[in-house]
């Protein structure tokens, strides 16, 4: 029973637990559209559930900014009480996780893009065969999810720096090499010269890592991204640093170089600790943990490793 006082008669409205996570994802996504996507909702579905929620408090809770939404003093008082409400949510689901016996239910997993969509994807797609009652839903991103606020269940990361607050095991080590496209290589053997860098933006650690081997020279071809970066190697634009994993299996390029230790990341699977009971987290930690490490030669990169340098 939540209690709102306007300038007209004091009210009390019934809230229920989903229309507060609704708008919990609404608060912290900034917009309805990534909220929506967040709780595999309809635009639509959601707009009508702001709309009735402001109707039935009295208060508008959002305004509408050129970026997306910002909260009204109001909405940030909601956004407090509804947090708090949703670690007593978050408390009870871990403390009856233990009776799930049978991996079902909803289970959001968010992974990288470059490793989502190549060599990860056949261990999702035998997990949903193997158990068919739960309901996989996969989300790319780049940057960390809050699994504390339930953006996720299970977080996917290269990290040498895992967040203290989550529970985690660390699977294999990520190697990364420069690789460039095989008639690239093969005409800059013969005719000699420097290869062309292709500049990338895709993370601080790419971007380092190039900074290292090629200095602060300009660029003339640029991405931000690792996919866009193994499709201009294979244009034959010049070379670049990719995980071993994209880089060894693209039958159109070599390495330039043997990868670097220094530039090793570990592959994570981090769970939020109250989850660390749940059946169906628990069998997808363990599929994962299982198929990633059959696949351990792909991601440390040991097709003829030695410890290189440009």
């Amino acid at each position: 029973m939540h209690k709102c006082t306007t300038t007209q008669q004091p009210c009390e409205v019934v809230m229920n637990w989903d229309d507060l996570r609704v708008f919990l994802a609404v608060a912290r996504a900034g917009s309805i559209s990534s909220g929506a996507r967040q709780l595999d909702l309809q635009h639509s579905t959601v707009s009508r559930r702001m709309r009735k929620l402001e109707q039935d408090l009295g208060v508008r809770l959002f305004d509408k900014v050129p970026s997306g939404y910002a909260l009204t003093t109001a909405g940030e008082n909601l956004v407090e009480a509804a947090s708090r409400m949703e670690h007593e949510v978050l408390a009870v689901d871990g403390a009856l996780a233990g009776t799930d016996l049978k991996p079902s239910g909803p289970l959001r997993v968010t992974a990288i893009d470059n490793m989502a969509t190549t060599v990860l994807m056949p261990m999702f797609s035998d997990f949903s065969r193997r158990y068919p009652e739960v309901s996989l839903h996969i989300m790319v991103s780049n940057s960390d999810a809050s699994l504390a606020q339930r953006e996720a269940d299970v977080a996917i990361r290269l990290t040498n720096t895992p967040p203290e607050t989550l529970v985690g095991k660390r699977v294999v080590t990520v190697s990364s090499a420069i690789y460039g496209g095989r008639e690239y290589l093969g005409k800059l053997r013969r005719e000699g010269g420097e290869p062309e860098w292709l500049g990338v933006e895709c993370c601080g650690f790419h971007k380092s890592w190039t900074r290292q081997v090629c200095g602060e020279r300009p660029h003339r071809f640029n991405v931000d991204d690792t996919l866009l970066t193994q499709a201009a190697l294979r244009e034959e634009m010049g070379v670049s640093i990719l995980p071993c994993f994209m880089g060894d299996p693209d039958p159109v390029l070599e390495r330039y170089s043997e990868p670097r230790r220094e530039w090793d990341l570990g592959l994570w699977i981090l769970l939020h600790p109250d989850l660390k009971r749940t059946t169906r987290v628990l069998v997808f930690r363990d599929h994962m943990l299982r198929a990633i490490k059959a696949k351990s030669e792909i991601f440390e990169g040991w097709k003829n490793r030695q410890d290189g340098a440009v």
